[in-house]
């Protein structure tokens, strides 16, 4: 009996559990088998939410790990797309078994692409098992027993010699109007009309046959054939909505790498994933993009000049960057020339350079420099504050504000005459 939920194997990432988005028992009603690995339900770590997986969840859910060779396929994949940098161990492992579900349930990989950028799938789908034709003795011994008053009822031919049976014995038919030659001609004349007026019936009545859509003929068997496959293919897809195997994750690195291997990408609502709209940083002055969104410098050049920029994945796999018609790169904080590097003495004091009142002393400009570095410490540790502790105050309380998006400042910044805090 076929399945009526629609989807079969799903595969669920920690974001969904963690988040209860979608709910467990929207889960169970819309799928027959939740599959994860190991690694994900480690993830889970707070208590409350690791009570209700155990109590809810856990009980329905199949624990499994993937092939190692499908892993091998996926992160090679991955490393083509330029995903591998950001997908972790347990991301890779996902879509692996993801992949090994959907090879299983449709009996390998030919809906799947194995190369990123790849126009069509793998393959055809796999052809459904015929019935074996009946060897021509085992053909003889049910003729012999094929009881007497059987003699006129045609044998089917075999399946695979369908068209050619058809074909040759519709184009073997004639249809003869004339009389034969040894045929005496009647004599009566009435009997003429009378016979030609049946002709003439029979005639139309041909015709109007002929005109019907119904019958096989040798021009149109082939138009037939085509037609009936066409219905069977479009009642196939009609009975068979049910996704065998599918994925369900909130990454966009992941969500990037499923839909150019062609593997079915749900949403939290449990709706199929066609197209994918994310960001990536292009770097404006060598065309060098990258998913760390976290990154201020360039890796390849070097430079601050990193855009945000739109991208798209279409359901074929195609990766695109959507950029301006007349983008013009922002020049604000460019326009005065940056002061000669400060040179301090040994308690912290400018001695020369670093420009008026010294605006130019700690400027950013490299990711390497050890302002940048200090500052991206001092950030980590403002973020790794226990707020339970009892020592902490709140900024709003010391005066410490920092500046909105908590990243180092680089360069001079949009304005340079701006008022500057007082040390």
């Amino acid at each position: 009996m076929a399945s009526e939920k629609p989807i079969h194997s799903l595969v669920i990432d920690a974001g969904p559990i963690i988040k209860n988005s979608p709910p467990v028992s929207t889960l169970l009603a819309q799928s027959e088998a939740i599959f994860t690995i190991p690694s994900v339900v480690s993830e889970i770590r707070d208590e409350v939410t690791r009570a209700r997986v155990e109590t809810t969840l856990l009980p329905f859910l199949t624990q499994r790990n993937p092939h190692p060779d499908t892993v091998k396929i996926v992160q090679d994949f991955a490393r083509r797309t330029g995903d591998l940098a950001v997908l972790s161990n347990t991301d890779i492992q996902l879509i692996a078994l993801a992949r090994d579900l959907e090879c299983e349930r449709n009996g390998g990989d030919w809906r799947l692409r194995n190369a990123p950028g790849q126009k069509r799938t793998n393959g055809p789908p796999p052809a459904k098992p015929t019935p074996e034709a009946p060897s021509s003795s085992e053909a003889t011994a049910d003729h012999e027993a094929a009881p007497a008053g059987s003699e006129n009822i045609a044998v089917p031919p075999a399946v695979n010699d369908a068209t050619e049976v058809v074909t040759s014995a519709l184009s073997n038919t004639h249809i003869c109007d004339e009389p034969s030659s040894g045929a005496d001609v009647p004599s009566n004349p009435h009997a003429e009309d009378a016979s030609g007026s049946a002709s003439g019936a029979t005639e139309a009545g041909s015709e109007s046959d002929s005109d019907n859509d119904g019958w096989i003929t040798p021009s149109n068997i082939k138009k037939k054939q085509a037609r009936d496959q066409m219905l069977s293919a479009e009642t196939t897809e009609d009975t068979s909505k049910t996704l065998q195997a599918a994925i369900m994750t909130t990454d966009f690195a992941m969500q990037n790498v499923i839909l150019q291997m062609n593997l079915n990408l749900l949403s939290p609502s449990l709706h199929r994933v066609r197209h994918l709209k994310t960001f990536v940083l292009r770097c404006h002055a060598c065309f060098l993009t990258t998913k760390e969104m976290n990154k201020q410098f360039c890796p390849r050049c070097g430079k601050p000049s990193l855009t945000r920029v739109t991208c798209t994945t279409t359901q074929n796999g195609e990766f695109k960057l959507h950029l301006k018609k007349n983008m013009q790169w922002n020049n604000r904080g460019e326009r005065y020339s940056l002061p000669k590097p400060a040179s301090k003495s040994a308690s912290g004091r400018i001695t020369s350079g670093g420009g008026k009142d010294g605006w130019g002393a700690d400027l950013i400009l490299a990711e390497d420099q050890k302002e940048y570095v200090r500052a991206v410490t001092q950030e980590k540790r403002q973020k790794q504050r226990d707020l339970m502790d009892e020592d902490y105050l709140p900024s709003i309380l010391t005066g410490e504000r920092n500046r909105s998006g908590g990243r180092p400042k680089v360069g001079a910044g949009r304005n340079i005459n701006a008022a500057k805090k007082k040390r």
